[in-house]
């Protein structure tokens, strides 16, 4: 019997991957546990400097952990291996063919399709976090995860095969495999597609500087706006804040996400704050408020966010002075909060309903009535 993640991809992509993948079966994990095996899929990395005594500093993420011989960093996926840093390299923990809307971005390649794909592992432990099946794998033992043996180069045959038009490191926090992601995305370059992360925005400039020239897209969780919500999330708010700011300047196109929370980040100061901060590095960068449901460890005031607590949210980054704001996980729910319209004339540009687009009334990146430019990545 064979157990693997796979994240709404579509029958076609799902019976192709599965002739181009390997995995890792039931059998398989009684005899060797997953931290073995995922120390089989490793290579040495690149971020990293040696020091004293064998020990070894990881750039990857913000935590810049200083690893002994032996040991693990805080991601518990990167490890000091006789000196030398090691690093997650030829498989995947979950490949999926979705929207570019799902990531979300909504200002680029509206309506196209990308190649998501994921490891295991990560850096925080957010107690809400929806994909922790993959990211606690290796902290919690109710999440059980398999692994696919796969090489870079069939990663963008199949984004190829399907037509998608990026491929996308996701569903585990992917600076803290990027050395694999990098070598995926030289390819996926080289056959021009465009390439992006989903990522926490726990960065480093080391990090930043090994991503620019192979990423086109980043789309950062801005989970709160207060050091005590990051700290129970194994976070430092800053370093979230630096990235963003790090990543606006290199060019890097950004979007930014806040999880509403009942009881967590959804006051009007906090939400406030955040959208303040966001004007303050650019208003053209879109703010997708998101919906809450209950999952993982965490409980909360209530279940899931009410549509209602979204629309308040989008006020209040329109009300500061954001562009594009989207409220998004409630579909047909917050009015038409959804779309984007043109910043000068207020024209509707595209129309949304979830993940699928309506309409497109863009034209060479601009607004059809008035030719505003709008900010994004389009054909």
């Amino acid at each position: 019997m064979t157990q693997v993640i796979y994240n709404y991809c579509s029958l076609l992509a799902w019976l192709d991957i599965c002739r181009q993948t390997r995995y890792f079966d039931v059998r398989v994990m009684e005899n060797k546990d997953l931290k073995n095996i995922l120390a089989d899929h490793t290579r040495q990395g690149e971020l990293y400097t040696s020091l004293p005594d064998a020990r070894v500093q990881c750039f990857a993420c913000g935590h810049r952990c200083k690893i002994p011989p032996g040991k693990d960093g805080i991601c518990k996926i990167r490890f000091n291996r006789e000196g030398a840093l090691f690093v997650p390299f030829g498989y995947t923990g979950g490949i999926a063919l979705d929207p570019i809307e799902k990531k979300p971005f909504f200002h680029a390649y509206p309506g196209s399709k990308a190649l998501s794909f994921g490891m295991l592992g990560c850096d925080y432990h957010c107690p809400f976090c929806q994909n922790w099946i993959t990211s606690q794998a290796l902290r919690d033992p109710h999440a059980v995860s398999f692994i696919e043996e796969i090489d870079a180069e069939e990663i963008v045959r199949l984004a190829l095969r399907h037509n998608a038009r990026v491929v996308t490191s996701t569903y585990n926090e992917p600076l803290i495999t990027s050395e694999w992601a990098v070598e995926i995305f030289k390819i996926a370059k080289q056959a021009g597609l465009a390439t992006s992360y989903v990522s926490n925005g726990n960065g480093t400039e080391e990090a930043l500087d090994y991503l620019t020239p192979w990423i086109d897209l980043y789309k950062v969780d801005l989970k709160a706006f207060t050091q005590k919500s990051y700290a129970r999330m194994g976070g430092i708010l800053q370093r979230v804040l630096d990235t963003i700011l790090s990543l606006h300047r290199r060019k890097i196109w950004v979007e930014i996400v806040t999880l509403v929370i009942p009881g967590m980040n959804d006051s009007a100061e906090e939400l406030t704050d955040i959208a303040q901060f966001i004007h303050s590095v650019s208003p053209d960068i879109p703010w997708h408020v998101t919906a809450y449901h209950e999952d993982y460890t965490m409980k909360t005031e209530k279940e899931y966010t009410p549509a209602s607590a979204l629309l308040r949210a989008a006020e209040i980054g329109l009300d500061q002075g954001l562009h594009f704001v989207y409220a998004g996980n409630l579909p047909g729910q917050t009015r038409n909060l959804e779309n984007t319209y043109c910043s000068s004339c207020g024209e509707l540009l595209i129309e949304r309903y979830g993940f699928s687009i309506l309409s497109n009334r863009m034209q060479n990146g601009a607004c059809l009535k008035c030719g505003t430019p709008v900010p994004g990545r389009w054909e």
